[in-house]
């Protein structure tokens, strides 16, 4: 076993009791089988495929404390917002590393058939419903999720009854915040009933810029037979923060997946999607983009299956990389003999603003049907230097000029975002990103 996932493994081993006593069965039942699969495991490295520019063993490979006997840590909330967590008029609920904690009118607002609470608490109070889900589109056959399954003490768990569609935006804010350098392992389960419809808006931030911090969080997402999600990621943490998220999606007939992913600030960033469409009329947008500077690592990897016919899908990612940033992009879709009528795309765009900066990128296309319309694209470049010269001979500085054509270069991707009001923010935080103000507050800076 690799030294990065015994240490893990020994603190499981040596602390199991302390580790249930957090959860209820659903939580806990999952863990020997993951225990298993991890002995004799590895995590990723460079040389496994998929993984070629982001080596997880040397992501988890540091010595990270891990808060397993649930010891309270403060943490000013609002700091979050005054360093450019999109502040809209949502159901808000937090995770400080690894604990849910809900705003104080939670509980109150929430309409009736949604449900927003803690995982560990949903597990003991409505095991029924956790045990259907908890565990079963994710695989743990997966060293990285097995790894998160059998640590895991608490997450989020969101259910919509049927037919539930409820007016405002349910928002969730992961807040890394410590005295010393820190480990949490999250899992988010969203279950969405039968013609259920929710907006969901994750945001990622690190108050304290002094620790070193490291994420695994999984996120599965189930879609019963007519249910439509929208989800909207925002990444804005610390050049020390590390991080790995895992999302996979279920989505059965008639179903919709809207997800966007922004990259805006990070230290070493790897995010996976999996979507499997398993009904007919099916549709699935994935989009990202990613603002590298300083010596940011952005790595987004994305897997959509087409199981079922008739179903769409399309993938909309874009970069943009300066000083000595890396990013990676590897994007499959596979589409299974059964899968006829099939439309699926895919499309990664990306700009290298120095010299210094590197992309790398891979797209896949497995087709077992004949009758599909499919494709994919990439492209790598700088800046347009005839509209770089254009702009300067109309009195534009180049810098500013810069910074307006990689503005305009991302606002398609920023443009499938359908929450109202974030859309309108999201240009907002990119304009300050690529203008080096983001997240720019007194808070942060006492930090630093």
């Amino acid at each position: 076993m690799q030294n990065a996932l015994r240490q893990y493994t020994d603190l499981f081993d040596a602390n199991r009791p302390t580790i249930d006593a957090a959860a209820g069965t659903p939580l806990n039942a999952p863990r020997d089988k993951a225990r298993a699969t991890l002995e004799g495991a590895s995590l990723p490295t460079h040389h496994t495929e998929g993984y070629e520019k982001t080596s997880i063993e040397e992501m988890f490979a540091p010595d990270y404390g891990i808060n397993v006997a649930r010891v309270g840590i403060p943490v000013d909330v609002a700091a979050s917002f005054r360093c450019d967590v999109p502040n809209l008029s949502t159901l808000l609920a937090t995770v400080v590393n690894d604990k849910f904690i809900p705003a104080a009118t939670l509980e109150s607002r929430l309409p009736e058939g949604v449900t927003f609470m803690s995982l560990a608490r949903a597990s003991r109070e409505m095991p029924e419903i956790v045990s259907r889900y908890y565990a079963s589109v994710a695989p743990d056959s997966d060293p990285c999720v097995a790894l998160n399954t059998m640590l895991a003490q608490d997450g989020v768990f969101i259910h919509l009854a049927r037919n539930v569609q409820p007016e405002k935006a349910l928002q969730l804010v992961n807040i890394f915040q410590a005295p010393v350098p820190m480990a949490a392992f999250r899992r988010v389960l969203v279950v969405l009933e039968e013609g259920a419809a929710l907006r969901l808006l994750v945001c990622d931030h690190t108050q304290d810029h002094t620790n070193s911090y490291l994420a695994s969080q999984v996120t599965e997402i189930h879609l019963a037979p007519g249910a439509r999600l929208e989800m909207c990621a925002i990444e804005e943490s610390s050049p020390l923060t590390s991080r790995h998220s895992m999302t996979f999606v279920n989505q059965e007939a008639d179903t919709e997946a809207v997800i966007n992913s922004t990259t805006l600030t990070c230290g070493k960033s790897r995010n996976d999607f999996h979507v499997s469409l398993r009904g007919h009329h099916a549709v699935s947008r994935l989009s990202g983009m990613a603002i590298g500077g300083d010596s940011m690592h952005i790595d987004n990897n994305t897997s959509v299956v087409h199981n079922s016919g008739h179903c769409h899908s399309d993938q909309l990612f874009k970069y943009v990389l300066d000083n000595e940033s890396q990013g990676a992009f590897e994007g499959s879709i596979v589409v299974k003999p059964d899968a006829a009528f099939t439309e699926a795309y895919q499309t990664n765009r990306n700009i290298l603003a120095s010299e210094k900066a590197s992309m790398h990128c891979k797209p896949q296309l497995i087709i077992n049907n004949d009758d599909v319309k499919c494709s994919h694209g990439a492209s790598t470049g700088q800046l347009d230097d005839e509209a770089l010269f254009y702009m300067q001979a109309r009195g534009i500085p180049k810098e500013e000029a810069r910074t307006m054509l990689m503005q305009a270069f991302m606002v398609d991707v920023i443009e499938t975002v359908k929450i109202p009001g974030l859309r309108e923010k999201l240009h907002h935080l990119v304009d300050r990103r690529f203008a080096g103000s983001l997240g720019e507050c007194a808070s942060c800076r006492n930090h630093e």
